[in-house]
């Protein structure tokens, strides 16, 4: 995903974090907005990293079938993510980082690249329903069940971005539009119309199709592909959206998905569910009254609900 064409009144800033680039548009002070945002995601990174051994979540992870005091950032991604789960009957499960580690995902995907194929794939071990049994006290305790270690990939980054927008607005006023990685949330009071580009690849860089314009005025938009982060284990590719039924990568049928929802949460939600439910997203999506672009892996495009249909394309000059 990548924004463009943004309100003049608006300045922007990139910049990386947690693994993934951070495109920041205000219409507040940016060099503040900036120094707020880079301080925001240093702490969630902290805190809910599944890669830093000095992290809150690989703490608890190690401590599963016992309650742990955490800092209250991960109290609050942990609590969003069983949220998602409980909402998506378990299709967004935050329960899958020992099913990450078994196909390679043991490290940042840097990392996993470099070290090529070689990594042998055990038989799943994952508990579809493990999910039911993940809780957080009133204190900000959290309980990872026995057997499992919580991953918080399929929601935390789009949290994070309602986060910061959220805390961008309150702390500096003014409008702002936060995107990490594609997942991007919009937040302030002037409603103004945010275009956004949707591609399948950073800035577009290798897609087959056309870019897909779409405006906002607030609200969140979050896109989960298969296309993307993708390395060779046991043989066979394998990419990061896992079938919670399964412990493996979802079946090959979406490539992308791109949803809205009144918050970035919200629509990773709805956009992740769909790469798991393959054949059955659509009427899943539309049930649900969720707006969305769906790209089959043969380039095949799907809508569902408001979502705007592609332009058609200009007739050649003769």
């Amino acid at each position: 995903m990548s924004t463009d064409l943004l309100p003049q009144l608006a300045r922007h800033h990139r910049f990386t974090a947690l693994g993934t680039y951070v495109h920041l548009s205000t219409t507040a002070d940016l060099g503040r907005a900036v120094e707020l945002a880079e301080a925001v995601l240093a702490e969630v990174d902290r805190t809910c990293s599944r890669f830093r051994p000095d992290s809150d979540l690989v703490r608890a992870n190690s401590r599963a079938g016992r309650w742990t005091d955490v800092d209250p950032l991960l109290a609050a991604a942990v609590s969003v993510a069983a949220d998602a789960a409980r909402e998506s009957d378990g299709l967004v499960d935050p329960c899958l980082g020992r099913a990450l580690v078994e196909i390679g995902y043991d490290q940042d995907l840097a990392h996993v690249l470099a070290r090529g194929d070689g990594h042998p794939v055990p038989p799943a071990s994952a508990r579809p329903d493990a999910w039911r049994d993940v809780q957080v006290d009133a204190h900000g305790a959290v309980f990872v069940p026995e057997g499992v270690e919580l991953d918080l990939g399929a929601t935390a980054k789009a949290w994070a971005s309602d986060l910061l927008a959220l805390s961008l607005v309150e702390t500096l006023g003014g409008d702002a539009l936060v995107s990490l990685g594609g997942d991007v949330r919009i937040a302030g009071t002037d409603q103004r119309a945010w275009p956004i580009v949707v591609t399948e690849h950073l800035d577009g860089v290798g897609d087959e199709l056309d870019p897909a314009l779409i405006t906002l005025d607030g609200g969140g938009l979050a896109t989960s592909s298969t296309a993307v982060r993708r390395w060779r284990a046991g043989g066979v590719v394998q990419h990061h959206l896992l079938d919670p039924r399964t412990g493996r990568p979802a079946a090959p049928y979406w490539r992308t998905v791109t949803a809205t929802g009144p918050t970035c949460v919200a629509a990773n939600v709805a956009s992740t569910a769909a790469i798991v439910l393959g054949a059955e997203a659509e009427a899943w999506l539309a049930a649900r009254g969720i707006d969305a672009r769906l790209v089959g892996v043969d380039g095949t495009v799907r809508r569902t609900g408001d979502w705007p249909a592609d332009p058609a394309p200009r007739a050649k000059e003769a």
